[in-house]
C-alpha cells in the first residue's frame, strides 16, 4: 500500500547543521575530547539517534534507504581502507617538488582504476615518509587530498562515489571519458600550484634537514602482493547488486586480514582508528541527512535550477557539506524532471557534465565531501603531520580551486 509522503519541517535540518558544527568547532575548541573516537560517537548518537527514532516512525522507507546507502559506502571504503592498508610500499624517495609531483600525478592517475579511496591509502604513506625528514610539510596532505582523494578520480564510475551511482542508474560506463578535459584541466592546474608552493617550502628549509633527507634516501619496494589481486577483486565487486557487492567486499577483507601480510600492516602502521572514525561521523551524516535532502528533493523544482550553470553550482555547494553521491542523485533526479532533451538517462549530456564534475570536484571543499578526505588527514595526524582544522582546510580548498570553477562555470553558461 502507498503512503502519503512524509512532509519535513525546516526544523528537521538543525541536528544535520548541528552536526557539520560540532565537526568544524569541536577539534578546535575541545581537541583532546575529540581525539577520541568514543566521544565523537557519542556527539554523533546525540543528534543521530532522536532523528532515527522519527524517521522509523514517520519515513521508515527513507530510513531504510539511507541506512543500504551507508552499509554499501562504508564496505567500500573500510574494504579498500584494509586490503590497501595490507600493501606496504617501502622507500624514502628524495623529497624534492619534481619528486613528490610525480607521486602526486601518479595518485591521480591510479584513483580511476581502484578509485580514490584506494589510490589514497596506497600512496598517502609513501608521500608522508618522503617528506618525513622534511620540516616544511603542512601543505602536503592538503595538495594530496585535493588531487589524489578527489579531483583525480574524475574518468571512469570506478574513480569516486557519485559516477559509480550513476554508472548503477543507466550511464554508460565509458561516458565519463566526456570529462577528460575538466580531469586535464584540474590536475594540471593543482599539481603546477603544488609545485610553486613546494618550491619555496623547500626553498626554507634548513640545510640539515635537506641533508638528512638525501641520506634517508631508500628505493621503493612492494610488500603484500597479494593484497593487490583482492583490490582488483573490491573493484570488479562494486558491478555486483546489493547485498552480494557487500558480502563480497567483506570476504576479500577477512581474506586480506587472515591471510595478507602481517610485516605490510605493521611497516604501515595500520589500526582501524582512521576507518572507524569514519565510519562513526557518516552513520550521523546519513542519517541526519535524510530531512535535508529530501527538503532539497521536494522543493528543488521551485528553486529556479535550469542552467547547467545552476547545477554546477548549486551540486557542488552541496557536495561540498553533503555526501557527494546522495548530492549527485538528488540533482540528477531534478534534471529527469525538467524535460529537457534526454540525451542520457533522461537528461541533456551537458547537465550530467555539470553535475556529475561538481560532486567530484566539489568534494574536495571540506573534509566531508568524500569518504577518503577525512583517512587522509587521519594519517597525517597520526605521522605528526600538522594538518588544517575543518574551517581552515574548506577556506584553503575553495580558494586554491576557484579557479577551476570559475572556468567550469564560464563554459557552462557559455554552452546553454
Amino acid at each position: 500500500m502507498d503512503h502519503a509522503p512524509v512532509s519535513y519541517s525546516p526544523v528537521a535540518v538543525l541536528p544535520f547543521a548541528t552536526l557539520l558544527l560540532c565537526i568544524a568547532a569541536l577539534p578546535l575548541i575541545f581537541h583532546h575530547f575529540w581525539e577520541s573516537n568514543r566521544n565523537k560517537g557519542i556527539i554523533t548518537a546525540i543528534l543521530a539517534a532522536p532523528v532515527a527514532v522519527w524517521l522509523a516512525s514517520h519515513d521508515p522507507h527513507a530510513l531504510e534507504h539511507s541506512a543500504i546507502e551507508y552499509v554499501s559506502f562504508i564496505c567500500l571504503l573500510g574494504s579498500l581502507f584494509v586490503v590497501s592498508g595490507g600493501i606496504h610500499v617501502s622507500g624514502d624517495l628524495e623529497a624534492t617538488p619534481k619528486v613528490n609531483a610525480v607521486l602526486l600525478g601518479i595518485g591521480a592517475v591510479l584513483a580511476n582504476f581502484i578509485g580514490t579511496t584506494g589510490a589514497s591509502m596506497v600512496l598517502i604513506r609513501l608521500v608522508l615518509r618522503t617528506n618525513s625528514e622534511r620540516k616544511n610539510t603542512s601543505h602536503i596532505p592538503f595538495f594530496f587530498i585535493l588531487l589524489v582523494s578527489n579531483c583525480g578520480g574524475l574518468l571512469t564510475p570506478l574513480g569516486d562515489p557519485p559516477l559509480f551511482l550513476g554508472y548503477l542508474r543507466g550511464v554508460p560506463f565509458f561516458w565519463t571519458l566526456n570529462l577528460l578535459p575538466v580531469w586535464l584541466l584540474a590536475v594540471s592546474y593543482l599539481l603546477t600550484l603544488f609545485v610553486i608552493v613546494d618550491r619555496r617550502a623547500y626553498a626554507a628549509e634548513p640545510a640539515s634537514a635537506i641533508a638528512e633527507d638525501v641520506s634517508h634516501v631508500e628505493p621503493v619496494r612492494v610488500t603484500g602482493l597479494m593484497n593487490i589481486a583482492l583490490l582488483l577483486g573490491i573493484v570488479l565487486a562494486v558491478f555486483l547488486p546489493t547485498p552480494y557487492r557487500e558480502l563480497v567486499m567483506v570476504a576479500l577483507t577477512v581474506v586480506s586480514l587472515v591471510f595478507g601480510s602481517k610485516e605490510a600492516r605493521q611497516k604501515n602502521d595500520f589500526s582501524f582508528g582512521p576507518i572507524l572514525e569514519v565510519a562513526i561521523l557518516f552513520a550521523g551524516i546519513f542519517v541526519t541527512m535524510v530531512p535535508a535532502l529530501a527538503l532539497l528533493k521536494e522543493h528543488g523544482s521551485s528553486l529556479g535550477l535550469v542552467s547547467p550553470w545552476h547545477y554546477f553550482v548549486v551540486t557542488g555547494a552541496l557536495s561540498s557539506v553533503l555526501d557527494n553521491a546522495p548530492t549527485y542523485l538528488t540533482f540528477l533526479s531534478a534534471a529527469q524532471g525538467l524535460g529537457l532533451p534526454a540525451e542520457v538517462v533522461g537528461v541533456p549530456q551537458i547537465h550530467l557534465f555539470a553535475i556529475s564534475a561538481a560532486s567530484v570536484l566539489m568534494g574536495a571543499n571540506t573534509y566531508i565531501g568524500n569518504g577518503p578526505n577525512f583517512m587522509v588527514k587521519a594519517i597525517a595526524d597520526s605521522q605528526a603531520y600538522e594538518t588544517d582544522n575543518f574551517v581552515s582546510y574548506a577556506i584553503k580548498a575553495i580558494f586554491a580551486l576557484t579557479p577551476i570553477y570559475l572556468v567550469i562555470t564560464i563554459y557552462l553558461a557559455m554552452a546553454a
